[in-house]
């Protein structure tokens, strides 16, 4: 079964590149049918790395890191690290995103937190992984557009969790985007759908994310 997965544009004709990371219990072809299925972005091309055991660790994001899930957390981030430097090597010179749900915004988040780079990113339903005492002091994102969503109604990630990640994003100089959607559940909403799309569809025409950058 391939480690990474991809979908959209050849590499050769893509004009923007996006390293979406699937959640807890996902693979990379759910993520592919219940939401990049639905994002227009006819000229992005998709790299979806694809966890062990279907999931990147074993605890919930919000307990504190034991040295089992500090290991599986430092697996996780090197798998998607090289995922974003091999799609940078078959796209040279291309706007990449980095994006994800549940389980995998979360990857994303603190791949971005831990000193990550990327042209944008698109946090569906994350939180910071660990406790205050685990993370690392915090990088310079340098303005970097990120959209960060959730729902209240999602089981999985709750507001406060969810809101102290955005305020992370935000101290360390991201220029972000987030909403709050009531009644949204574990899911991927039309809003959100768009919002990625029309974020992927500036960045392939190199135009500004949003008004005012």
């Amino acid at each position: 079964m391939a480690q990474t997965v991809f979908h959209g544009a050849p590499a050769d004709s893509a004009r923007a590149v996006c390293v979406f990371t699937h959640g807890r219990g996902q693979s990379p072809e759910e993520m592919i049918e219940t939401v990049l299925a639905r994002v227009d972005a006819p000229e992005v091309r998709f790299a979806l790395p694809r966890a062990p055991r279907d999931a990147w660790y074993d605890a919930r994001a919000v307990d504190p890191l034991t040295e089992a899930t500090r290991a599986q957390l430092d697996a996780a981030l090197d798998q998607l690290r090289q995922t974003i430097t091999d799609t940078r090597a078959a796209c040279p010179g291309l706007p990449l995103v980095v994006a994800g749900f549940s389980q995998g915004a979360c990857l994303s988040a603190e791949y971005l937190l831990r000193g990550g780079m990327a042209d944008a990113a698109v946090l569906l339903t994350g939180c910071r992984v660990g406790t205050a005492g685990d993370h690392p002091p915090l990088p310079a994102l340098g303005a970097m557009p990120v959209y960060a969503s959730n729902g209240d109604a999602d089981p999985w990630i709750a507001p406060m969790p969810w809101a102290q990640m955005a305020g992370a994003l935000a101290q360390a100089g991201a220029r972000l985007r987030c909403d709050i959607l009531p009644g949204r559940a574990h899911e991927v909403s039309e809003t959100e759908c768009a919002t990625f799309s029309a974020m992927l569809d500036a960045l392939s025409l190199k135009q500004p994310l949003w008004e005012g950058r």
